[in-house]
Order: C-alpha cells, then sequence, then structure tokens
C-alpha cells in the first residue's frame, strides 16, 4: 500500500510510523486506519524490525477520529460497505488494534494531543514516551458512545478506580499526571522526545528478537491464563530460547565479557 496519511521508514531496526495530517492534528479517516493497520502489518512481517515507533507529525500525536470524514465522506466513497459489515455484526476496530497481538515491542512517542482513538492508540503500544506538552483523554462518551481497547487495556496501567474516573468524566489530563498514575513510561523535553524513544528502543533492540518475543507472548498470556497454563507456557518457550543461536551468542558474550551480537536466530 502506498502511504498518504502516515509516512512509513525503517532505521536501525526500528519501523517508525508516523501521522501526517497536521493540518487537522492527525485526526484519522477510514483510509488512515487502513494505512495504519497496513504499516504495522507490515512492520511486523519485516524480520529487520525489531520495535515499532508511532508518533505523529506536528503539535498533535492523534485527535481521534475525523467525524466528518469517517461517518460521512468515506462511508459513501465505500458503497456503504463498513456500514454493512457491521450491521452484519462485524465489530468495528481501528487500524492499531493488531498492536495488542503482535509480538514485536511498540512505543508511542506522544508529541501533543492523544484524544479519542488517539489515546487508545497510545495505550495500545507497549509502552509509551511523553512530550511535556502531551495530553491524553478518553472523549468518547461526549459523543454517546463508548471507547474501544481501551476498556481492555486502561484499567491495567492505571487500576480500576482510575480507569472509571478517565472513561467516565472524560477528563483531559496532561503529560505529568499520565506519568503519575502509571499511564505512561516517561516524560520528557519536548525538543527530545524522538532522541528519548530511539534510545529505548535501541536497548530493546540490542535483546535477542526471538526471546523478546517470547516475553512478550508470555506476559499477555499470564494477563489472562491461570497459574498452571502459563508455567506450561513458561516452560516451552524456555526451552525454544536454549536452542537459539541468539541463546548461544550471549552466553559466549557473557563469559568474554564483551556486548552481544544478536542476529534474531
Amino acid at each position: 500500500m502506498q502511504f498518504n496519511d502516515i509516512t512509513y521508514q525503517t532505521k536501525d531496526h526500528v519501523a517508525i510510523i508516523t501521522f501526517n495530517r497536521p493540518e487537522v492534528m492527525n485526526a484519522l479517516t477510514l483510509h488512515t486506519h487502513d494505512e495504519l493497520h497496513a504499516a504495522i502489518e507490515k512492520a511486523n512481517q519485516d524480520k529487520d524490525v525489531r520495535v515499532l515507533v508511532i508518533t505523529g507529525n506536528g503539535k498533535g500525536f492523534c485527535s481521534g477520529d475525523d467525524v466528518k470524514k469517517m461517518f460521512e465522506a468515506n462511508a459513501m466513497e465505500r458503497g456503504g460497505d463498513v456500514l454493512i459489515r457491521q450491521l452484519q455484526g462485524e465489530p468495528l476496530i481501528g487500524g492499531a488494534h493488531q498492536l495488542l497481538t503482535i509480538n514485536k515491542p511498540s512505543i508511542a512517542a506522544v508529541n501533543g494531543a492523544a484524544v479519542g482513538y488517539g489515546c487508545d492508540i497510545a495505550l495500545m503500544c507497549s509502552m509509551r514516551i511523553a512530550s511535556d506538552r502531551a495530553r491524553f483523554g478518553e472523549v468518547f462518551l461526549r459523543m454517546g458512545i463508548i471507547p474501544d481497547e481501551s476498556l481492555i487495556v486502561l484499567p491495567r496501567l492505571v487500576g480500576l478506580a482510575k480507569a472509571y474516573e478517565l472513561l467516565l468524566t472524560t477528563d483531559i489530563i496532561d503529560a505529568k499526571e499520565a506519568e503519575r498514575i502509571g499511564l505512561v513510561n516517561k516524560v520528557v523535553p519536548h525538543d527530545e522526545l524522538m532522541k528519548y524513544t530511539m534510545e529505548l528502543a535501541g536497548k530493546i533492540v540490542s535483546k535477542p528478537p526471538i526471546a523478546v518475543q517470547l516475553a512478550m507472548e508470555g506476559i499477555r498470556r499470564g494477563l489472562g491464563w491461570p497459574m498452571e497454563a502459563y508455567m506450561q507456557y513458561a516452560a516451552l518457550a524456555f526451552t525454544l530460547c536454549l536452542e537459539t543461536e541468539d541463546h548461544k551468542e550471549g552466553y559466549r558474550a557473557f563469559i568474554e565479557k564483551r556486548e552481544p551480537e544478536f542476529q534474531g536466530k
């Protein structure tokens, strides 16, 4: 797919996906959702990519869905296909939903406002680095609808009571408050956002890719699995790690007191 609403580039094993509709605070159309989905899938299938970074161009990270275009122009352009699928029972999912299932780590570099589905996208990433200018808000109830993935993710990040508060009041919070309640990993000066984000990505890139992916899967399964099932998975995953070339390289590097060079094998 050719990207217009976003940009896609790779650097040092990191795929950088940037929302590129700054004139509307990177609001999303159905086409933007499609591009985002394709970009995440492209990064996931690229064996050279080990980490995804998602950020925004201009003053905002993502202001959510472009309501007018989403519910008027694009629905008409597609001949009502989206509405028909929903009436047939297909769930309404956005372009970023696979962030919750792929086993490549993702980092949201939140450069400004992340509200509505823009906030959901940040929450679906594995980690969040926020500019000191960032703001977050789950504002769906203001339009008489409910959030999507944040209903699952937000309580796990900030706790049940705080999740109720943010979702039901639709309050918008600043970066400092987001850091205090555990919604973001770190708040940094705005001009240094990508520097800190790429440093974090670089730390993850330096780790053995297979073990990283298995750890990601283990964390996700552990959230919903009983202990017996999780321990079975952990035993199988650990055994698989032992058979990788990266494990052998890590062992040799430790013995030789040097930095390992992992190859994802």
